[in-house]
């Protein structure tokens, strides 16, 4: 699976930020600090969600960001689109003539990676910024009956 440092970031950087209360203004550097990620990296972040309408920025002295909404209301797929980030399981895509093989012929494996990322889109779609804060995230039963 690749989701780069972008996507993980962002939603560390945004579930820090709901954690500090809301409506409350955080600057980068604390963020930076807790969550040990370069500032110049989270300005970079900040500024396309800010674009994308998830976080609002505040200027002066005791300037930064707050959540532009409550962050029960923002899910984290949100925050992966709002970065450009893509979950992506498997090589192929639209734009080349060949698929993750090298052929014409798309491998044997292609529609289980396609159904697997549409699961983890949907699971993102379903989880909310204040979930991950809450550590209220449902695990599926069929996974904490395989666990045992």
């Amino acid at each position: 699976m690749k989701l780069t440092a972008k996507g993980r970031y962002a939603i560390m950087a945004m579930t820090d930020l709901a954690a500090q209360g809301p409506n409350k203004v955080v600057s980068l550097s604390e963020i930076a600090s807790r969550q040990s990620i370069s500032l110049a990296f989270l300005e970079q972040l900040f500024g396309k969600l800010r674009k994308a309408g998830l976080v609002d920025s505040h200027r002066g002295q005791s300037g930064g960001y707050s959540l532009s909404r409550p962050s029960s209301s923002i899910a984290l797929d949100k925050i992966i689109d709002a970065v450009d980030e893509d979950i992506k399981l498997h090589g192929c895509t639209p734009e080349i003539k060949q698929n993750c093989t090298g052929h014409k012929t798309q491998c044997l494996t292609h529609s289980l990676w396609d159904a697997l990322e549409a699961h983890i889109e949907d699971f993102l779609a379903k989880v909310s910024v204040a979930d991950v804060v809450e550590q209220n995230i449902a695990i599926p039963p069929s996974f904490e009956e395989a666990a045992q």
